[in-house]
């Protein structure tokens, strides 16, 4: 029997499901339209945090950016996205998810035709940042809907298929950019990566109006616009100087702006405080709950390491071991199948393992890192995409176990009529933190470097990096011992 909330023609609806969904095999096609819809539309945004890393030295050779556009090509998308996921998931709240959704899916497309057409780094930094306004807008929408639609035995499956997404997109990304830079598609070269998505976000478009079903939340207050800029000003004051600091050689008016920006998410939060009555922009009431403070501060750690890992180990197999865009490509089909066999474990456990799931999953990724580490370091210019394979699978499996079962066991117990606020701030997590890991390679990378294209150099970086992330996964494993050690607490 399908799922009531998704049955019928999607209408409005501000209430969730009054008993738990069957099982995904018992859904009508329906139900699998709104499901795959929604789950198409996570998957594009996220196959553009990534899909610019194994294309950025034909980005570099075309627009003749350097290495400060070349994080901002990552910062510049990732950064918009962390400040205004919040706000999206108000907006969503208010006005009804799918709606907003929509909204967000046309800001998306059209921003990813800018990108296509750009003929300079200036251009396209710009239009990466209007792809993360529209990517704020819609992935609220998204968790959310999933959020207040599944329930009981269903829920499992559904964020474990959620999780598969995650992971997939990681490594699809990079795939898709160096796959479709490497065919230079009718003489474009990297402009299809971007181009790829027009006909993705019409599709999401004409499919998710007839299919997704609507909700809001009864009697929700106005946005807070107090709060949203507040939290803008400060995330912007904190992460603009981590990215430009090293390039600047870390000049006073960094330490400044970062001062500034302390200073003003400590307004913010205050506001906040006085705010709780009056629907404010975050319910503080959420971190008190153990899982989800717990699990939103994993979540942030999971961005820092893939904004720091991912874009180095481009550069590392394409300048370090002067692998080409193809063979790169292949090395992140290598991760992507160990992600996908992770994730697919988590997805049929059905929550079953609750946090030792997630907590083995992240052990595993960092020994697997250590000894890809120790590997790099042995080898130098002689390791193989061969050698590599075994810690590279071993690394994808591993954070493919993570990604599912950590939203699922963080939201848990968030009450649906926060649900919005709540998937915005788990967002926000990780999309903070690829913005901050992105940062983070100035120091760790790009100042060992120094922008030069020295393999020798690239390779010493590289392994510095690895140890960091082996560091994060460490961390990111103590802090899910926050979440819970079984599954059966679910919101009411």
């Amino acid at each position: 029997m399908p799922s009531p909330a998704l049955e019928n023609e999607p209408q409005h609806t501000t209430e969730p499901p009054n008993h738990p969904t069957p099982g995904l095999s018992k859904m009508g096609l329906t139900a699998w339209i709104a499901l795959l819809v929604l789950l198409g539309a996570e998957l594009m945004d996220m196959i553009d945090q990534s899909v610019v890393l194994t294309a950025l030295p034909a980005i570099q050779e075309s627009t003749g950016a350097g290495p400060d556009a070349v994080q901002w090509l990552t910062t510049g998308y990732s950064l918009p996205v962390a400040v205004g996921l919040i706000t999206g998931g108000r907006l969503g709240d208010l006005y009804g998810r799918r709606r907003v959704l929509l909204i967000g899916t046309v800001v998306f497309t059209t921003a990813s035709l800018l990108c296509g057409l750009a003929a300079g780094p200036g251009v396209l930094i710009g239009a990466r940042a209007l792809q993360g306004v529209g990517v704020a807008i819609m992935i609220p929408q998204i968790l959310a809907t999933l959020h207040v639609t599944f329930d009981g035995h269903n829920r499992g499956k559904v964020f474990g298929l959620y999780g598969a997404v995650m992971s997939l997109a990681n490594v699809l990304g990079p795939v898709m950019g160096g796959l479709l830079t490497e065919a230079d598609v009718f003489g474009l070269s990297w402009r299809p990566i971007f181009l790829v998505n027009v006909p993705v976000g019409l599709a999401v478009l004409l499919l998710g109006r007839r299919f997704i079903p609507e909700s809001t939340v009864k009697n929700a207050a106005r946005p807070d616009l107090a709060g949203m800029l507040l939290s803008a000003l400060a995330l912007v004051l904190i992460v603009f100087p981590l990215s430009e600091g090293h390039l600047h050689h870390w000049p006073l008016w960094c330490f400044a702006m970062l001062a500034t920006g302390l200073l003003a998410l400590g307004v913010f939060l205050r506001h906040q405080r006085r705010k709780q009555n009056k629907a404010p922009l975050v319910p503080l009431s959420l971190f008190r709950g153990r899982q989800f403070s717990g699990g939103t501060a994993a979540q942030l750690l999971h961005g820092l390491l893939c904004g720091l890992f991912f874009m180095t180990w481009t550069l590392y197999l394409q300048r370090g071991l002067g692998m080409s865009p193809f063979h790169a490509a292949l090395a992140f089909v290598l991760l992507s199948v160990g992600e996908l066999a992770g994730a697919t474990l988590a997805a049929r456990s059905g929550g079953r393992f609750a946090r030792r799931l997630p907590q083995a999953g992240a052990l595993i990724a960092a020994a697997a890192m250590a000894a890809y580490g120790l590997q790099a370091a042995e080898d130098q210019a002689q390791l193989t995409l061969p050698a590599m394979t075994a810690p590279v699978v071993l690394i994808g499996f591993g954070l493919g176990m993570v990604s599912g079962p950590l939203a699922d066991l963080s939201l848990a117990k968030v009450p649906h009529e926060n649900a919005g606020a709540a998937s915005g701030l788990f967002n926000t997590a990780i999309h903070l933190g690829i913005a901050l890991g992105t940062a983070l390679t100035a120091l760790v990378f790009f100042a060992t470097t120094g922008g030069s294209p020295d393999a020798g150099l690239h390779r010493d970086a590289f392994v510095t990096v690895l140890w960091w992330v082996g560091s994060l996964l460490t961390l990111m494993w103590a802090l899910m011992f926050f979440l819970p050690k079984h599954t059966e607490n679910r919101a009411d």
